[in-house]
């Protein structure tokens, strides 16, 4: 790979949940360099792993916000958006039907549906997309993808023909799906489901018992979710209910894989390739990711790590910046970076931490200029 001088640095920060955005992240992160290395050249490129604030990044990088209406988890309307750019549209499940989307909070795992996912797609769809991205982290609801396909026009019905009730525990009841009024674009457009976990639809690692109890489920409905996904996948297409995925979001990966035809994708390595990520290493000196909290759970498909190991594959350096590291430096390493710097270290206080997460990342940002790029102490 051929250095260029000045030095060049790459910011590709995920959210610090809680705290800051993706964008916040980077932004906060350019100051510190613009402040300690002047001659430093910055470039912001926010990422996300296809989960809450996917949406968010890649209109940051310059693609369209499209703002609408649709159904919210409980069928109640809420304002949501998703991002375009040429025919590619990329929806976020949790920005329409995600836990965060409930009225109030309150949970309702057996009846919170994925409709509103399915209007916001028939939109992107009756608008010129030909490609689909799903983004499908924080769902609400535990209902196979159901809502999202009668949003697009298939019809869920009982053994009396009656059509079945949205959600997860109603499944229970369905009998035949009927696909003849499926949305006339779903056949030429191409499908992609974003996801950073690999869980089959049933058993001890579906999605009823992994994420449900995160969704309010309680021991009873547990045996309600699982035995109505079980009916629903005998309906749909028992030959998905194992494949990696099919149980992201409650189950809304295994709708899309036995009717809309989706391809199943590590959700930071789509963003990556929507952002053109790779292009932008070949004149990178270093490149700064992180998230708040660097743990088990980043191991597996979590954007820092993803960033890491496209830029490690470039040759180019990566340092991850985490409000905390609850990694061993070794298991750090041994993913790939080059160095690690945890805003814990400055401020030990979790709360304080996180309220002043950007004049602490302006700090880090400092120290990496200082320590990796030869910047000149102050």
């Amino acid at each position: 790979m051929t250095r260029v001088s000045p030095a060049r640095v790459l910011l590709a920060p995920d959210k610090f949940k809680g705290s800051l955005t993706a964008a916040q992240a980077a932004s906060a992160l350019a100051a510190g360099f613009s402040r300690s290395a002047p001659g430093v050249l910055v470039r912001q490129v926010p990422v996300a792993d296809g989960g809450d604030g996917t949406v968010d990044a890649l209109v940051a990088a310059g693609w369209t916000r499209v703002d609408m209406t649709a159904p919210g988890p409980t069928g109640l309307p809420r304002h949501t958006s998703y991002a375009r750019h040429a025919a590619t549209a990329v929806v976020e499940l949790a920005a329409v039907v995600g836990s965060a989307a409930l009225p109030g909070g309150r949970l309702e795992p057996l009846t919170s549906s994925t409709f509103g996912l399915g209007v916001v797609v028939a939109h992107a769809m009756d608008h010129g997309a030909t490609h689909i991205v799903l983004g499908v982290g924080g769902s609400a609801s535990t209902d196979g993808g159901a809502g999202m396909l009668e949003a697009l026009g298939a019809r869920i019905l009982t053994a009396e023909g009656a059509p079945v009730p949205a959600g997860g525990a109603a499944l229970a009841r369905a009998t035949r799906l009927d696909r003849s009024g499926l949305h006339p674009k779903v056949a030429a457009t191409t499908f992609t489901v974003a996801c950073d976990v690999d869980n089959p639809l049933l058993g001890p690692r579906g999605a009823v018992a992994v994420y449900a109890p995160q969704k309010g489920a309680g021991p009873a409905d547990l045996g309600i979710l699982e035995s109505a996904l079980a009916t629903w996948a005998g309906v749909v297409g028992p030959e998905f209910v194992d494949r990696p995925g099919a149980g992201a979001a409650g189950g809304t990966g295994f709708g899309a894989l036995a009717v809309l035809g989706a391809h199943m994708r590590s959700g930071i390595e789509v963003v990556l390739d929507l952002l053109e990520f790779r292009a932008l290493l070949a004149t990178t000196t270093l490149v700064v990711t992180g998230e708040g909290s660097l743990d088990r759970q980043s191991l597996h498909g979590k954007a820092p790590f993803g960033v890491c190991a496209v830029a490690r594959a470039a040759h180019v350096p990566v340092i991850a910046v985490a409000g905390r590291a609850l990694l061993e430096p070794g298991e750090i390493a041994a993913a790939g970076f080059a160095g690690c710097y945890s805003l814990a270290e400055i401020e030990p206080d979790p709360r304080r931490s996180m309220a002043s997460a950007a004049a602490l990342l302006d700090r880090v940002a400092g120290r990496i200029a200082i320590e990796w790029l030869g910047a000149p102490t102050r």
